[in-house]
């Protein structure tokens, strides 16, 4: 099985691959104060918990936008299994033509999901990852990574409008029933989800006037299944776009 790991400012999350089928998926909450033991012990009881055996993995993947949980990842699962985890960085055969100013400032989570895409969907295509932050990638008609946008996460959104204001409380992000709230918590829900989703449609079409094309349009990350339905552009969900995208660079490089 090859163990992929996607390792996100808040969330982990792990997929077994045993050839080009996906197993399962899991996710840990990211936590840079816990040691590669502790990690060792909670991708064990994942493990445990989906079925499968640490003694099955044959090899590993990770990208990483937080270095220092990227250390204690590796040694988890180098004390696990025994094996040295290929990690996405320079060096590591992609196949993805960067066209950005510096390509080494790309990290590592944009690059899986562009060859995920690459792999999957007709070019151009732009891919949102709905995150910590809200990033939004662009590969033209030959596939090449021209660059994108990033804005504050919907969460983060959230949280900051909860801390900076005295009477405004958190709440779960859902559509409410109406663009027009008639209280405090639906008039919060929609300037959330109805504004983000109101963002992305038109950061979109500017995104295709510059392309001069229309293109596919690829979402993923935790929050995109209750942001883009309320988009009025086609968007596909792809919950799994940077595992997968993971499981193609190691393919690339074994």
């Amino acid at each position: 099985m090859l163990l992929a790991i996607d390792i996100g400012n808040t969330n982990i999350t792990l997929g077994g691959y045993n050839g080009d089928v996906l197993s399962f998926t899991a996710r840990l909450s990211t936590n840079a104060d816990k040691t590669g033991d502790q990690y060792a012990v909670e991708i064990k009881d994942i493990l445990s918990l989906y079925g499968q055996s640490y003694e099955d993995i044959e090899d590993c993947i990770i990208a990483s936008v937080v270095p220092a949980v990227s250390s204690s990842i590796s040694a988890a699962v180098s004390k696990l299994c025994h094996i040295v985890p290929l990690n996405l960085g320079p060096g590591v055969k992609t196949g993805l033509n960067i066209k950005i100013d510096n390509p080494a400032q790309l990290g590592a989570d944009l690059v899986a999901g562009a060859v995920g895409a690459l792999a999957e969907y007709t070019m151009p295509c732009i891919i949102i990852d709905m995150g910590t932050a809200s990033t939004i990638s662009v590969l033209d008609r030959n596939g090449a990574f021209l660059g994108g946008a990033i804005a504050a996460g919907v969460q983060l959104t959230l949280k900051a409008l909860c801390e900076n204001t005295t009477l405004l409380p958190s709440i779960h992000i859902e559509a409410p029933d109406s663009v027009i709230g008639s209280n405090t918590v639906d008039s919060m829900k929609s300037g959330l989800v109805f504004g983000t989703a109101a963002m992305l449609d038109g950061m979109l079409e500017r995104i295709e006037d510059e392309l001069n094309e229309p293109a596919t349009i690829v979402a993923t990350g935790g929050l995109s299944k209750e942001i883009i339905p309320h988009c009025k552009k086609k968007i596909i969900y792809n919950e799994n776009l940077l595992l997968d995208g993971l499981r193609e660079i190691y393919e690339k490089n074994n």
